[in-house]
């Protein structure tokens, strides 16, 4: 009985690192973090880094969500004007 079912919901122990490229915008690091706020949730690990040409770099370490809950983050940051990319992966 050890063995997991198709239907249990899925393990959400693994590291997921999310991935965000926005402009240099002085709210795009709030916008990015608010998302886990809102869902009470502290990430495990949060960079932010100044790149060329006006670009910011965030990466959101995060342990103890749901994949498809940090997809839909994903989808809505997006959607924000001062965010260029955000995509997601298991670590």
């Amino acid at each position: 009985m050890s063995a997991e079912s198709p239907f249990s919901p899925p393990s959400t122990s693994a590291l997921l690192r999310l991935r965000v490229t926005a402009e240099a915008d002085l709210g795009a690091l709030s916008r990015v973090l608010e998302r886990f706020q809102n869902l009470n949730v502290v990430p495990r690990r949060v960079v932010a880094e100044m790149g060329s040409g006006d670009v910011l770099y965030i990466q959101v370490d995060i342990m103890g969500m749901a994949e498809e809950r940090l997809s839909l983050i994903v989808a809505k940051l997006n959607q924000a004007l001062s965010i260029r990319d955000a995509h997601w992966h298991a670590v």
